[in-house]
């Protein structure tokens, strides 16, 4: 792929892992970003809360860790809060795109409080992705059972099959 001038754009991580099974389908390279407002009793990442933590790196920088990998099907955003970082995470998905892999992300809000938000960065965002898990985390709801989410409140909803009905289509319902 060529470098793009979105390629020196920063985001700022608590890590990656190269080859994820279990933050969506196939095999996934998941960034974790840094920084989350929510502080969810039980978050099963509480190192990505401080906005100040973990490291900046590049939207090249990861490009890199998705083409050296033949084998993933896809990129997930993951947190802290993915949405703390609109911008600068619109042009990795859509670059995950390009590559022809679906592109998830989780986030503690739920999708309509994103669209209320009004932002212009949130909305590309969620309009680039396949896959939102949203709703936050809750301790009392938690169930092992479900897919790819950790609590019953929380939604898989495929953004795709929703934007092309125009409804809000579910991708697991785990009933």
């Amino acid at each position: 792929m060529s470098v793009s001038s979105t390629d020196s754009t920063e985001i700022r991580i608590a890590g990656i892992a190269r080859d994820s099974i279990v933050d969506g389908e196939g095999i996934r390279l998941t960034v974790f970003t840094q920084g989350c407002p929510r502080r969810c009793p039980g978050c099963h990442n509480p190192d990505t809360q401080p906005t100040d933590g973990g490291r900046v790196t590049t939207v090249g920088a990861v490009l890199q860790d998705l083409d050296a990998n033949p084998l993933l099907t896809g990129l997930t955003l993951s947190g802290g809060e993915p949405f703390l970082q609109p911008a600068a995470l619109l042009p990795l998905a859509r670059a995950a795109h390009e590559r022809g892999l679906d592109v998830w992300s989780y986030t503690g809000y739920t999708l309509e409080e994103l669209r209320a938000q009004k932002n212009p960065a949130v909305d590309a965002l969620l309009d680039e992705l396949d896959v939102l898990v949203d709703g936050d985390y809750r301790e009392e709801e938690r169930d092992l059972t479900l897919h790819f989410r950790g609590s019953r409140n929380q939604r898989v909803i495929d953004l795709a099959a929703t934007r092309a009905t125009g409804r809000l289509t579910l991708r697991y319902t785990d009933e």
